[in-house]
């Protein structure tokens, strides 16, 4: 019999505890063995709950039993849970989990761990909440060299973005019904400012690469900046405003173990793409495979039973491993192969004010050559929008400078990226 403990009895513990004794028929002849949840961790009572018997307030009564073989830990946050993660596997109990921050922050040094303990710590609830995608990397796709990463990952800033495209919502308005259908929590800095899909990002390139990359060296910027009129100007381009993280391999000289550069980032896609056309709470995440081109997964990047779902899927296949995974892992690094993201080649699109347009375009086409000039309804006579030709980021923003210097206001820039 698997018998498991859950940590954390919030939504997506108890999401998962239901799913547990909601499919448990369908889950033991998939395992092959009955399965118990035999205790529940959490500081708080649930008097009510049909499993309020399983309840503890002491995590050594999980640690110190050996009946317990599988933990699920949905505490979120580093602490307590990355010691009571720790623990847990140095104990020979092997975890899993949904916390994207502790993942980010600590899978290197927890991989190892299991490794070492012939266990096992899976996360695939880490990222996409119920679509699959750390399972599909390293085993559907491990015949291929992953190229490039991609995707929306976040679905509160992908609903407030949707707002502003579709109903023509200020950023703020869209923010504020967000926060009232419950998508978007009373402080929504995590997911507007990108620290969310920061983290998922980097646990997808260190998946994909094979080296930890921590959160704290991928430039991370959100939509906080996104105007109405950058949206239009957007649609004028052919395309839509997406938070987007990636992370791209730069192969130099042959070498296979690649330099990376990786960021999370508003830009222009093109509606050519199929990321332009995940919407509202969406996820969508595109994976570049030297043999497979492109491939994309789609779904509800969170909520209570889609990633509960996850979470029971590897709770499923710890149930069924015979020691520890040897293609889910990647190891520690000094961070030495990120690029700064100023190398990163790219596109901007550039809105500015000018004294006489005339003048402004000459001056544009001085600094960038040939740009493509856009358009929008009702647009001021002193303003002046265009995509840049690709190039490093940093030379461009060289360019800007020599625009500002020249009397121009920048008004905004958004990265164009070719996904």
């Amino acid at each position: 019999m698997s018998k498991i403990a859950v940590m954390g009895f919030g939504v997506v513990g108890s999401g998962t505890v239901e799913v547990i004794y909601n499919s448990k028929e369908s889950i033991e002849r998939k395992i092959g063995e009955p399965i118990e949840v035999k205790y529940i961790l959490d500081l708080h009572d649930f008097p009510d709950s049909p499993y309020a018997d399983k309840l503890t307030k002491d995590f050594n009564d999980i640690l110190k039993d050996d009946e317990i073989d599988i933990v699920v830990e949905a505490m979120g946050g580093l602490n307590p849970a990355y010691d009571f993660c720790k623990s847990c596997l140095l104990a020979g109990k092997s975890v899993v989990t949904s916390n994207k921050e502790l993942v980010a922050a600590k899978g290197a040094e927890l991989l190892e761990i299991a490794s070492q303990n012939n266990v096992n710590f899976f996360f695939e609830a880490s990222v996409g909440g119920g679509v699959p995608i750390i399972r599909p990397l390293h085993m559907c796709l491990a015949a291929n060299e992953i190229n490039e990463i991609a995707g929306i990952l976040n679905g509160t800033t992908n609903f407030i973005l949707t707002k502003m495209i579709r109903e023509k919502m200020t950023f703020d308005e869209a923010l504020a019904l967000a926060q009232e259908l419950g998508y978007a929590e009373s402080d929504p800095t995590a997911d507007v400012d990108g620290h969310d899909s920061c983290r998922k990002i980097c646990i997808l390139a260190s998946l994909a690469f094979g080296r930890h990359v921590y959160p704290e060296n991928i430039y991370t910027e959100g939509i906080t900046k996104i105007t109405a009129e950058d949206v239009e100007y957007a649609a004028s381009w052919g395309g839509a405003v997406k938070l987007i993280g990636w992370a791209k391999a730069t192969h130099k000289n042959g070498v296979k173990e690649s330099d990376v550069v990786a960021m999370v980032c508003p830009a222009f896609i093109s509606s050519d793409s199929q990321l332009a056309s995940v919407d509202d709470v969406f996820n969508g995440i595109l994976v570049r495979g030297d043999a497979t081109g492109d491939v994309v997964f789609y779904g509800k990047g969170a909520g209570k039973y889609p990633t509960a779902s996850s979470m029971v899927a590897d709770v499923i296949d710890v149930a069924k491993a015979n020691g520890t995974s040897q293609t889910l892992t990647w190891v520690d690094s000094n961070q030495d192969f990120l690029i700064d993201y100023k190398e990163a080649e790219l596109a901007k699109y550039v809105r500015a004010e000018c004294e006489n347009k005339d003048d402004a375009k000459q001056l544009i086409q001085r600094e960038f050559g040939e740009v493509t000039l856009l358009s929008r309804k009702n647009c001021p006579k002193n303003e002046i929008a265009f995509v840049t030709p690709i190039m490093a980021e940093g030379k461009i923003d060289e360019h800007i400078k020599k625009l500002k210097d020249g009397g121009m206001t920048i008004l905004s820039t958004i990265r164009v990226l070719d996904y």
